[in-house]
C-alpha cells in the first residue's frame, strides 16, 4: 500500500526538542517533494516547511524559522524534521505529505500521499 508514516511525536518540555520522521512506503521517495504541516486543536491547517527532491529548495514557516531544519535521506525513503526551542505554541498534530509533482509552496491538488499525523505536546 502507498503511503506515508510519520514518527517521533511526543510530550515534550518547553526548550527542547524532537525529531520527526516522515517514512515512505510503497514508492520511491526520491522523486517526490515532501512537506510537513500541522493543525493545532480549533484551528486551520499550517505549512511548517518543504523540501523539494533533491533538497535544493527548502522552505519554512516564519514561525519556526532557526528552530526546525528538515532533511532528506532519499536512499532510505525519510524525511526528517527535526524541532529545536520548542514552544507551547509548537503543540499541534504534524503531517507529512508527500507529491510526485508537488512543489513547495504550490498547491496542495499536487500532493499525492497525506500521512495519519503525529502529535506534539509542548507543554511543562
Amino acid at each position: 500500500q502507498l503511503r506515508v508514516v510519520e514518527s517521533g511525536g511526543g510530550l515534550v518540555q518547553p526548550g527542547g526538542s524532537l525529531r520527526l520522521s516522515c517514512a515512505a512506503h510503497g514508492f520511491t521517495a526520491g522523486y517526490y517533494a515532501v512537506g510537513w504541516f500541522r493543525q493545532a486543536p480549533g484551528k486551520e491547517r499550517e505549512g511548517v516547511s518543504c523540501i523539494n527532491k533533491n533538497s535544493r529548495q527548502i522552505i519554512y514557516a516564519d514561525s519556526v524559522k532557526g528552530r526546525f531544519t528538515i532533511s532528506r535521506d532519499n536512499a532510505k525513503g525519510v524525511v526528517y524534521l527535526q524541532m529545536n526551542s520548542l514552544k507551547p505554541e509548537d503543540t499541534a498534530v504534524y503531517y507529512c505529505a508527500a507529491g510526485l509533482y508537488y512543489v513547495c509552496s504550490g498547491p496542495l491538488r499536487d500532493i499525492d500521499y497525506w500521512g495519519k499525523g503525529t502529535l506534539v505536546t509542548v507543554s511543562s
